[in-house]
């Protein structure tokens, strides 16, 4: 696009803008404390390489205790990491890290720059910036965490399920084999009754995992009879990195954390979770159902690192959807488009490590529950759109007086009619 005579070249004000933005970006995350070293993928790369030489994959641990977690096909999936020395393997998870995040960039991102007549790398590149500042992709990147690769792998089936493809679940199962917590998104399939996609995500998620005992049957039974259920090896419940509903009941009182309290406001998070994802579904609108899977998964597992927030970009995705065109003129999309920047920024700063050492008090429960606060904000408020239910549809009830209309509408995404 050429720039009109005497006016500045918009391609070039664009690259301008997206370097600037890049550079403030990366010197933040140069300058701000958070680095972790690698050290998860530096437990991945020990164990899995403790495992092959002959050792028990959960019998191997950090020097300060830490211990391999996930199911035994995780650690089938990273056999390759045993002909990788420490350096190429950092490498390679970031590579596979880059893809997968550039996967999803153009997934979430691409459908609002088409719309909008956005340039599309402009918009691409100025959503990757965002990404980078976000605290849970610092962390997952720089602890070299599985997370955002995860994400992509269930991703997969939100564009296979748009499409109506028959392959539709098998990234969900392969996810919930590596590592559970994505398990709810076969509960999402079938709460909304998208019956043959959940028969494909379990089908796919028991195949892996018998894969796994038939490669591994001691650690397959090591891991279903003893470390699923030993909490202890993930770290401790009221740490102020575990932003999970049990995390800040943990932190009420860490020594007896009460399990009922934390049942009931699984339970509570759960029915509102179903209400609006079925309202998603029965309204074309996947993405939105999607990332309300998502948040409520950061919710109700047991422990939700803060790295493991990075389901919550979707979601921020689908808030800012509704805020367009831009800028927004209706009331509801600026309330809208400034809760979704008080998120934004709150997921950006790093907030709950100031109450790291002390979460007590009120202004403790507060700041160190920050990013709980908006995890729980989202299950509430992730806009979910509006219109005449699908007959042909499983969730359809048989009257229009079903579907109530939710107040926060337009989010991107329609499913083929």
């Amino acid at each position: 696009m050429s720039a009109t005579a005497g006016g500045p070249d918009p391609t070039r004000r664009r690259a301008l803008v997206v370097a600037g933005l890049a550079t403030l970006i990366g010197v933040l995350i140069a300058v701000l404390p958070g680095h972790r070293g690698w050290f998860d993928i530096g437990v991945y790369h020990g164990a899995v390489g403790h495992w092959v030489r002959g050792g028990e994959l959960y019998g191997w641990t950090t020097g300060n205790g830490y211990g391999f977690t996930y199911p035994p096909f995780a650690a089938v999936s990273m056999l390759p990491m045993a002909a990788l020395a420490w350096y190429p393997t950092i490498v390679v998870n970031l590579l596979l890290t880059a893809v997968a995040t550039g996967f999803l960039l153009m997934l979430l991102v691409d459908p609002l720059a088409r719309r909008e007549g956005w340039s599309r790398w402009y918009a691409f590149a100025l959503a990757a910036c965002l990404l980078a500042g976000l605290n849970p992709v610092r962390d997952t990147v720089s602890f070299g965490q599985v997370n955002l690769l995860l994400v992509a792998l269930v991703y997969a089936d939100l564009w296979l399920l748009e499409r109506g493809h028959r392959a539709a679940g098998v990234g969900i199962g392969l996810a919930a084999a590596i590592k559970l917590t994505p398990a709810v998104f076969i509960g999402y399939l079938l709460v909304t009754r998208r019956w043959r996609a959940a028969a494909t995500a379990i089908a796919a998620s028991v195949a892996a995992t018998l894969l796994a005992a038939a490669v591994a049957p001691g650690a397959s039974r090591t891991f279903f009879t003893e470390a699923l259920w030993d909490t202890d090896r993930v770290g401790q419940l009221a740490y102020v990195s575990n932003q999970s509903l049990l995390g800040m009941v943990a932190r009420l009182h860490p020594e007896h954390p009460d399990r009922r309290l934390w049942l009931l406001l699984v339970v509570a998070a759960a029915a509102v979770w179903a209400v609006r994802v079925r309202r998603a579904v029965a309204a074309g609108d996947e993405r939105a159902g999607f990332a309300l899977t998502g948040v409520v998964a950061c919710l109700v597992s047991p422990v939700t690192w803060v790295h493991h927030l990075v389901w919550l970009v979707p979601g921020l995705v689908v808030v800012a959807a509704t805020t367009l065109p831009w800028p927004p003129t209706e009331p509801a999309a600026r309330r809208r488009l400034g809760a979704g920047i008080a998120g934004y920024v709150l997921l950006s700063s790093g907030l709950v490590w100031v109450f790291a050492n002390n979460s007590g008090g009120p202004l403790g429960f507060l700041g160190g529950n920050a990013y709980l606060w908006v995890t729980v904000g989202m299950l509430l408020a992730v806009p979910v759109r509006v219109r005449e239910p699908r007959r042909d549809h499983p969730s359809f009830t048989g009257h229009c007086g079903a579907i109530t209309a939710e107040p926060l509408s337009g989010a991107v995404g329609r499913r083929p009619e």
